[in-house]
């Protein structure tokens, strides 16, 4: 495993998206515990993505444009209910005693399914890790499968540090309403922004 590769997928996990997203909008919202059992749940929900793209199976979903279409619908739809929870106060960013109570479970499907309702991630494993899988490698596959652990790993690590800042950042502004309702709403857009965004999504060509 080359220097490279780590730091490639180094810059390509600190990226905004929606994993980050949901994480961020956990910590502030619930603080650091539960924003690092969020970001274990992003986590988890990019393993079953990956073993498809390991075994091939991500391959069906790039063939068939109706499997692809399902997919893209049912997670722009849950974005957008994502979102919906959001601006109404009953997801991450709700922060009277009340109303903010998550368990574990909630919060770790909560981000599983944002993972697992992406079709694009299984193709990005397909795009993005065989350029560091050596030609010579004696089993490639293999070998794709433990550069993809190894990104999930540096993933969970990665979120939780963003959810650990802004677990720090919500200690500073939780006294002060007007700061959390334009939190609110700017998490609410970006939500929406990422629902729009899978919604425009097509297949790679050929």
């Amino acid at each position: 495993m080359n220097a490279e590769f780590l730091l490639t997928a180094f810059v390509v996990v600190l990226l905004p998206g929606t994993g980050v997203l949901y994480t961020l909008a956990v910590g502030l919202g619930l603080g650091a515990r539960a924003a690092a059992i969020a970001a274990l749940g992003c986590t988890l929900g990019m393993l079953p993505q990956l073993l498809l793209a390991t075994f091939g199976l991500s391959l069906i979903l790039q063939a068939s444009a109706a499997s692809f279409q399902v997919i893209k619908l049912l997670g722009t739809a849950y974005l957008l209910f994502i979102a919906w929870q959001v601006f109404r106060g009953n997801c991450a960013l709700a922060l009277d005693s009340a109303s903010s109570r998550r368990s574990a479970p909630q919060l770790v499907a909560t981000g599983a399914w944002l993972n697992l309702l992406n079709p694009k991630l299984g193709l990005f494993f397909l795009a993005f890790l065989p350029q560091f899988v050596p030609a010579t490698s004696a089993d490639a596959r293999s070998h794709f499968l433990l550069l993809g652990l190894v990104f999930s790993l540096m993933t969970l690590l990665v979120f939780i540090g963003y959810g650990l800042l802004a677990a720090w950042v919500r200690d500073q502004v939780i006294g002060r309403p007007a700061v959390m309702r334009g939190i609110r709403w700017s998490f609410t857009l970006a939500f929406v922004v990422l629902a729009l965004r899978l919604a425009a999504e097509t297949l790679p060509a050929a």
